[in-house]
C-alpha cells in the first residue's frame, strides 16, 4: 500500500487548488446568494481539462484516473460545493454514461464538446415518484419503426436547464422491471422536450437543478445508448463511480469547514485567550481532522480499486456514506465553533453546512448505502 500521491497527482492537485483560490473562493458566496450558475468559470475549468477528466485524450479529454478525479472534486468543493457538484455530475454521470456505454459514433460526435466544457451533460434518472426505488421509473419509450417515442418526466436533474446533452433512462419493456429500462441520448431543443428550473433549494444553490418533461419526444434508434433493457444495469455501474465523486465532494466540504473553524478559533478570543486553547474547542477540531482524514482514505481506496479494475461497489458506498455523514458533523461543529457568527452568512461555514446535506441524499441516500453495504457483507 502506498499512501503517497504521485508527482502527477500532486501537480493536478496544485493546479486546481491554485485555480480555485483565484477564481472560485472570491465568488462562491455571491453565486450562492444569487443562485447564479457560473458559466464563465465552468468554461475555464473546461479549458483546464476538468470537464473531461475521465475522457481519453483521443476524444479531447484529460485521461485522468479515478484518484485524480477525486482529488480535483475535493479541491473544488473546498470552496464551493455547488461548483463541485457540477463538475462531479457532468463527469461521472452524463459524460460517464456516454463514455462507458455509448457507441464509437456517439463518442466521436459528443465527447469532444463535453470534455472541453463547451457543452454540459445531464443524467436523467430520478422521477417525482422514484428516488431510492429508481427501478420504478415510469418514463416510457415505445418503439415505432426505427424511432422511439418518449413520454414522462424527470425530477431533480443536475444541469437540467444549462445542459445540452441528456442521458434519459426510460422503460422500454414494462413487464421486465429492472431489465426493461433503456438509456437514450437527447439534445436540448428536441420537439416535446422541455425543462423547468427548480429554485428555493436549501443548498447547492448555484448548481442548476431542473424538472424535465417529455411529451411525444421522438428519438432515432441510433441515439439509444447500450442494448435495449440494459439501462438499469448500466445505471448501477455509473452510480458506483459517481459515489466516489460525491464522497470526494463531501471530503472537500468537511476539509473546508475544518480549515475555516481552525482559523477562526485561533483568532477569536474569549476570557483573554484564543478559543482554540480551550479543550472543548480543540477536541472538536481534533474530531473533525480525524474523521475527514478517514473519509479521504475511504474515497481514495475506492478510487484505487476502480483504477485497478477490481470490484469496488461496497467500497464506493462506504466512502460515500461515511464521507457525507462526516461532512454533516464537521460543518455542524464548524458553526458551533463560530458561535453566533456561524449562523450568519458572514462566514462560509453556514453555506458548507447547507451544501453538505445533499451529500447524504444525492446518488443514493445514506439508507440506500447501508442496504448495499449490508447486502455485500451478508453475501
Amino acid at each position: 500500500m502506498n499512501f503517497q500521491l504521485s508527482e502527477e497527482h500532486l501537480e493536478i492537485q496544485r493546479t486546481v487548488r491554485e485555480f480555485c483560490e483565484r477564481e472560485v473562493k472570491p465568488n462562491a458566496k455571491r453565486w450562492d446568494e444569487s443562485g447564479e450558475f457560473p458559466v464563465a468559470t465552468v468554461r475555464a475549468l473546461g479549458e483546464l481539462g476538468v470537464m473531461g477528466m475521465s475522457v481519453p485524450e483521443t476524444f479531447g479529454g484529460a485521461g485522468m484516473d479515478a484518484l485524480a478525479v477525486a482529488l480535483v472534486i475535493e479541491e473544488v468543493a473546498r470552496h464551493d460545493g455547488s461548483l463541485a457538484l457540477t463538475v462531479a455530475s457532468h463527469n461521472s454521470l452524463g459524460t460517464g454514461h456516454l463514455l462507458r456505454f455509448g457507441s464509437e459514433e456517439q463518442k466521436r460526435r459528443y465527447l469532444p464538446d463535453l470534455a472541453s466544457g463547451r457543452r454540459l451533460a445531464a443524467w436523467a434518472l430520478t422521477e417525482a415518484g422514484s428516488g431510492s426505488d429508481a427501478a420504478s421509473l415510469r418514463t416510457s419509450a415505445v418503439r415505432e419503426g426505427d424511432r422511439w417515442v418518449l413520454n414522462g418526466s424527470k425530477m431533480f436533474i443536475t444541469q437540467g436547464t444549462v445542459g445540452e446533452v441528456f442521458i434519459v433512462l426510460a422503460r422500454t419493456t414494462p413487464e421486465k422491471e429492472k431489465k426493461g429500462v433503456t438509456a437514450f441520448l437527447l439534445e436540448k431543443g428536441a420537439r416535446g422536450f422541455t425543462q423547468r428550473a427548480l429554485t428555493g433549494k436549501l443548498g447547492m444553490r448555484s448548481s442548476d437543478t431542473a424538472e424535465l418533461h417529455l411529451e411525444g419526444v421522438e428519438v432515432p434508434d441510433e441515439q439509444r445508448i447500450g442494448a435495449v433493457g440494459e439501462g438499469f444495469v448500466n445505471t448501477l455501474q455509473i452510480l458506483d463511480r459517481g459515489r466516489i465523486g460525491i464522497g470526494a465532494l463531501a471530503v472537500g466540504l468537511a476539509r473546508g469547514a475544518l480549515e475555516e473553524a481552525r482559523a477562526y478559533a485561533q483568532e477569536r478570543k474569549a476570557f483573554g485567550k484564543p478559543i482554540a486553547e480551550f479543550q472543548a474547542i480543540s477536541f472538536m477540531l481534533a474530531d473533525m481532522a480525524t474523521e475527514t482524514s478517514a473519509a479521504r482514505l475511504l474515497v481514495h481506496r475506492a478510487a484505487d480499486l476502480a483504477d485497478a479494475g477490481e470490484r469496488f461497489t461496497r467500497e464506493a458506498s462506504m466512502a460515500k456514506l461515511f464521507a457525507s455523514e462526516v461532512a454533516m458533523r464537521a460543518t455542524s461543529k464548524a458553526i458551533q465553533i463560530h458561535g453566533g457568527y456561524g449562523y450568519t452568512r458572514d462566514f462560509p461555514v453556514e453555506r458548507y453546512f447547507r451544501d453538505a446535506k445533499l451529500c447524504e441524499i444525492g446518488e443514493g441516500t445514506s439508507e440506500v448505502q447501508r442496504m448495499i453495504i449490508a447486502r455485500d457483507v451478508l453475501r
